[in-house]
């Protein structure tokens, strides 16, 4: 029986090899440029940590949501390529700008505020963001020659220099991708007849970067899929190649023997059917696991898979383990690399009626990250 190091209760592993292995993968499968998205804190595995494996793997470039979260790898030590995408209305740019991070423009106000960020010296470098049919951000296809046009002129002044131009794929449908592409290649043709020749263009995520090769257009925005995760209802992580980052994991907090018929915790949803050992697990919603995942959410503890048994408590849930031997501080696996015979993240997403994305950015700061590398 694996046991927790003495004095944790929960953690989550994050074996940044991974990261690094995935990213070298996709790089490789796509042949193209890598922007490796470490918003969310990465994905709930740290954006720093996913940053220094993402660029040892090859990403030529980070992307993130928000400004804050770009100015915190900046001060984390990242001094690569890195883009932020979604603004508060109004935003200033001046401190983004002086940290040389690259901005997202979905309109013309964001265009001018980009422009107002601008020095003598130091055009600011923006990405234009073309609204192709998800119906999000994005600048609307009736304004696309204005504020190209406008982008196009500020750039000639030394205002701006535009890297790139980008749009968001709704991973509906192939057939509702390609008609998304067919409208960005269409921006992409009025930008070109304004004067734009951005070095980049990127419209793929993890979904369309392997199943649509001609929406790669020589850089490709990879999320999920460096964390190992796997964008697709009928292919796992092992179907693509690619390696779980994450390991959720918790110790035993006390075991105790009770007769048939016992409730176990609110609501009693759960009452046990024969004399049985219950197992209590110190991980909750408060740290991320899913209340909605409450009787079917599945662990390991010693190599065997067991159900959450009742529900989920903030801090705390049951696990029914009937004889199994168990003690204090033995380790229980939520979730983790199913090659390695563990639950994971998308068998909680499918316990839970959500996707492996939710599982692992929801996990909270009460779990402690600890880095490993394999």
């Amino acid at each position: 029986m694996t046991r927790m190091p003495p004095g944790v209760m929960r953690e989550a592993l994050i074996d940044v090899s991974a990261i690094t292995a995935n990213v070298r993968h996709l790089r490789r499968l796509t042949d193209s440029e890598v922007i490796a998205v470490v918003k969310a804190d990465g994905y709930g595995h740290g954006a720093v940590r996913s940053a220094t494996a993402a660029l040892e793997g090859g990403a030529a470039r980070l992307g993130v949501a928000d400004v804050a979260e770009a100015i915190a790898l900046r001060r984390g030590g990242i001094n690569a390529p890195l883009v932020a995408w979604l603004h508060a209305p109004g935003a200033s740019f001046a401190e983004a700008a002086a940290l040389n991070i690259e901005l997202g423009v979905s309109s013309s106000d964001q265009l001018l505020q980009a422009a107002a960020a601008a020095t003598v010296d130091r055009p600011v470098s923006v990405h234009l963001k073309l609204e192709t049919g998800l119906s999000r951000n994005g600048i609307a296809p009736s304004d696309w020659r204005v504020v190209l046009s406008e982008a196009a002129r500020l750039e000639r002044i030394g205002k701006l220099r535009v890297l790139g131009i980008f749009s968001h794929l709704s991973n509906t449908s192939a057939d509702d991708d390609r008609a998304a592409l067919r409208s960005f290649h269409e921006g992409l043709g009025v930008a070109a007849s304004v004067g734009l020749a951005p070095p980049l263009r990127h419209i793929a995520a993890t979904h369309a970067a392997i199943d649509l090769p001609e929406a790669r257009l020589g850089c490709v925005r990879l999320g999920i899929g460096i964390y190992g995760l796997s964008p697709f209802a009928d292919r796992t992580s092992a179907d693509l190649g690619l390696r779980p980052a994450m390991t959720l994991r918790g110790a035993i907090a006390a075991v105790r023997r009770v007769p048939a018929g016992q409730g176990v915790s609110y609501g009693y949803v759960h009452r046990t059917t024969r004399d049985t050992t219950l197992a209590l697990v110190p991980l909750g919603y408060a740290d991320g696991v899913p209340r909605q995942g409450s009787t079917w959410g599945p662990v390991t503890i010693g190599g065997r898979r067991f159900t959450v048994a009742g529900r989920i408590a903030m801090d705390q849930f049951v696990v029914d383990v009937g004889d199994h031997p168990v003690t204090v501080g033995d380790e229980v696996v939520l979730f983790g690399d199913a090659t390695l015979g563990v639950p994971s993240a998308d068998d909680w997403g499918d316990a839970a009626g959500t996707i492996n994305y939710e599982i692992v950015t929801r996990i909270g700061p009460r779990v402690a990250r600890r880095q490993v590398s394999q």
